[in-house]
């Protein structure tokens, strides 16, 4: 499937000595012309063709598609280009349209790893901040398969990928945060932050503090299900995202027991005083290098410490909360962190609406009712970390 290269060569020194600045502009005659746009075509793409060609392939069986020598290298190739046509939200609503999206949910269910991992990938890629993709995975079941790859899959970088794309299928998705409370998603979350892959479990702490932030009743449940204890644990991670992860998970914990919601955490309050002095003392240790990349850790470390205690931490007296030159205010540290890398000026559709003709959308599914709107966080907004591009 592959195709010659480009004859970019050509076309530079085409372009060179036309606008080397050496000779006067001139109009181009009719053979240049014809030759310029023929160069130019040769490199456009007809993306729906080639989406639509894409998804020929994948409707074909695994045994046809072997015993015509195509591999599952070669998919994974086609994945990756089709990836990179549904960055535009236009062509991921497209591809349900010219029956895509069907075979790519299939793909989930694949007999190789590698593919069922970049399947997941490029579902994220469709639901991204977009609504009308959400919506249609829905529809199309593809929920299920990412939830077993999720729980289920015997290989980590494949539960890695599907929680990915469950992260941006339920952003902004009421019926998506339902369908993942009913599924008892909330369990496969705390089981995924045993793990040991510290990148399943970045994905995991900030699923669980965007779920947070969304609804802070969900904080019950994170309680009775013993994050507090596992957050703990990981706020001593030696890798940094983990540490800030789940310092920021707490910190919404502490938040909410504070405003008498129901997140709590119980006895595990000495055990998390105990993290937090052992936290600063290591901060207090840190090189001038170090101390400079954890900013945001210093920052967390001590609104916690004030959330949890009524007094600012002992970073502020030692001058390692805002050290020389960091005279700018602190960062935003209850940011979520699911916001992808494109379509941030789609991430709100409906800013601007007026509420009062604003239609209710039927849900998708039955079973809780919406969740509540998001609580009011300080300085957060909806501009995920790019989850995990890591």
């Amino acid at each position: 499937m592959a195709k010659d290269g480009p004859n970019w060569d050509g076309l530079l020194k085409w372009s060179l000595a036309h606008s080397d600045g050496t000779t006067s502009n001139r109009n181009l005659s009719e053979e240049d012309r014809k030759w310029f746009l023929e160069a130019m075509q040769s490199q456009s793409v007809d993306v729906v063709k080639r989406m639509k060609e894409i998804t020929l392939v994948m409707q074909t069986p695994e045994q046809v598609l072997e015993s015509q020598g195509v591999t599952p290298a070669d998919i994974e190739d086609l994945l990756d280009e089709l990836q990179e046509h549904v960055e535009a939200i236009d062509m991921a609503n497209d591809l349900h349209s010219i029956g895509g999206l069907v075979p790519l949910l299939g793909y989930l269910k694949n007999t190789h790893a590698n593919i069922r991992a970049k399947a997941a990938e490029v579902v994220t890629t469709i639901v991204q901040n977009n609504p009308r993709s959400q919506q249609l995975v829905m529809e199309a079941n593809g929920f299920e398969p990412l939830l077993s790859n999720f729980t289920s899959d015997p290989d980590v970088t494949v539960r890695t990928k599907a929680l990915g794309a469950i992260s941006s299928l339920i952003r902004h998705n009421k019926p998506g945060i339902a369908a993942f409370r009913l599924a008892n998603g909330f369990a496969a979350l705390r089981d995924s932050l045993g793990s040991g892959n510290v990148r399943f479990q970045r994905k995991a702490l900030n699923l669980i503090h965007y779920l947070l932030l969304e609804n802070s009743s969900d904080g019950s449940i994170v309680s009775d299900l013993g994050f507090p204890r596992i957050m703990v644990h990981l706020a001593s991670s030696e890798d940094a995202e983990v540490r800030e992860a789940a310092l920021r998970g707490l910190l919404e914990l502490a938040r909410n027991k504070i405003d008498g919601n129901t997140g709590r955490l119980g006895e595990d309050d000495e055990k998390l005083k105990q993290l937090l002095e052992e936290r600063v003392n290591g901060i207090s240790l840190m090189s001038p290098e170090d101390l400079g990349a954890a900013r945001e850790e210093r920052q967390l470390v001590d609104l916690l410490w004030n959330a949890c205690y009524n007094e600012p931490s002992s970073l502020r007296e030692k001058g390692l909360l805002v050290l020389p030159g960091e005279d700018s205010p602190p960062p935003d540290v209850a940011s979520k962190h699911f916001e992808p890398p494109l379509r941030a000026c789609a991430a709100t559709p409906d800013a601007g609406k007026n509420p009062g003709t604003e239609k209710n959308q039927t849900p998708l599914l039955l079973g809780l009712g919406p969740a509540p709107e998001a609580a009011n966080f300080q300085g957060s907004s909806r501009g995920e970390v790019n989850a995990d591009e890591a």
